[in-house]
């Protein structure tokens, strides 16, 4: 995908990847506004001139700009591990041809219920697992759960022996991302590339048997998608590329998104009983028999809320590169040709001038306000925006339903971290109780 993640995917492990080396030196200065820099100012970033936006407008500018202007940047080492044909490079009318399908795919009626559906009985089964004061690490749950769901999604690969390979390699993939790009053997960049090939081999063998039995009716995960589009443009190493990028969201930026939540969650008891009275309502539903649909998830406003400010504070996708490829003039900055630009949303997204108390976690200050407002930019933007935010919203929300519905829990002790990529240093470690269910019905 483009931007962000969901499955998205991301401009985000790269963005990560040119921001946290140099945040290190200059994150007090650059949080929420660069001091002394002003809100748009010149930079160096791997060996680039580059300018840096924290500038709400100016940043909208670069994302909603044509591949006439702008085009995604990233090292070499990068594109040699997504490939030449992933969404992440592509540009021009491929890019738009393979997003939209992406994006259709995702926003598919007929897929948010084989997700809903999935991801509830999924979730039954492992919650069920959990005993009284056990110690629960979430992020690690989260990304065993979304990795399982979207693995299903993307190529139709069900539970066992095949989706344990796939994510022991995945992992080891995703490893490899920030790495010092050294193709040695033992070196982290080097497994990497070996992961990728081993994972190439077994989606490759799924499409060609995909092939063979392709009736070119409806679209079962995304292969079906991209084997059904008819306009010849779509290659095998394309459909490849993209699929394996399309897992990145499920190894890192959703289930980190979930993790998250429950972390502003447990810090936020006002927030926490909110969440818990309208998930509530919700439950009493499918406690008298009816099964809950997607819908019925998406419609939790304050649910969607919390997300929304977890997003805001979290800035998993902290910014993304742009490189010029003319001369652009914005707001009186001149962008020179062959500059890379870096709209950096983390700094907008904690700015006082723009969100009072920009710290505080507060899911109220989402009531009636507008998600796609040029100041809340957590899936990217313009042409790149994120196919899977909907998707990534529904997986999330469904997830925090069965935990506040089904259990109560007290956190341990942990941290945030920002480098290589945002994620709790300990896993999240709860421990948690299982709920009545008579209570939950009186």
């Amino acid at each position: 995908m483009d931007d962000s993640l969901i499955i998205y995917v991301v401009a985000s492990m790269v963005t990560v990847m040119a921001i946290s080396c140099w945040r290190r030196r200059c994150q007090k200065s650059l949080a929420p506004v660069p001091s002394g820099y002003g809100k748009v100012f010149k930079s160096h970033l791997f060996g680039k001139p580059t300018i840096v936006s924290t500038d709400p407008e100016v940043s909208k500018f670069i994302l909603q700009s044509v591949s006439e202007d702008f085009v995604p940047f990233f090292p070499g080492s990068l594109t040699e591990l997504v490939g030449k044909s992933s969404i992440l490079v592509i540009n021009g009318s491929l890019q738009r041809r393979v997003h939209g399908l992406i994006g259709s795919f995702f926003k598919s009626p007929i897929l948010k219920a084989h997700i809903t559906a999935d991801m509830q009985r999924d979730l039954q089964e492992i919650m069920a697992s959990w005993r009284d004061d056990q110690i629960v690490y979430i992020q690690e749950e989260a990304k065993y759960m979304v990795f399982q769901i979207m693995v299903k999604t993307l190529i139709g690969l069900g539970p066992g022996e095949h989706l344990q390979f796939l994510r022991h390699q995945y992992q080891k993939f995703v490893a490899g991302i920030i790495s010092i790009p050294v193709k040695i053997p033992g070196t982290r960049f080097y497994r990497s590339l070996q992961a990728k090939k081993r994972m190439m081999k077994l989606v490759k063998y799924i499409i060609q048997e995909k092939k063979k039995n392709n009736t070119g009716c409806i679209s079962r995960d995304i292969i079906d998608a991209f084997l059904n589009d008819g306009s010849g443009q779509l290659t095998d190493d394309l459909i490849l590329d993209n699929v394996i990028d399309l897992m990145i969201p499920a190894e890192d930026s959703v289930p980190v998104l979930i993790t998250l939540a429950i972390k502003y969650l447990s810090d936020c008891p006002l927030v926490l009983q909110k969440l818990k009275e309208e998930n509530t309502k919700l439950k009493h539903k499918s406690l008298e028999g009816e099964d809950l649909q997607w819908m019925d998830y998406m419609s939790l406003s304050f649910t969607q809320n919390v997300i929304s400010e977890t997003l805001r504070m979290g800035n998993i996708i902290p910014a993304v590169m742009r490189k010029a490829i003319k001369d652009v003039e914005v707001k009186d900055h001149f962008i020179p040709e062959g500059w890379c630009v870096l709209p950096y949303f983390r700094s907008v997204h904690l700015d006082k001038e723009i969100y009072d108390d920009a710290y505080k976690f507060n899911p109220w200050r989402w009531k009636d306000k507008d998600t796609a407002a040029s100041s809340f930019t957590p899936f990217g933007g313009g042409q790149r925006l994120c196919p899977g935010i909907d998707l990534s919203r529904l997986i999330a929300s469904i997830f925090l339903h069965h935990l506040v519905t089904g259990f109560t829990w007290v956190a341990e002790e942990d941290h945030m971290v920002n480098f290589p990529t945002v994620r709790m240093q300990r896993n999240m470690p709860i421990k948690v109780k299982r709920k009545n269910i008579d209570i939950l019905l009186s």
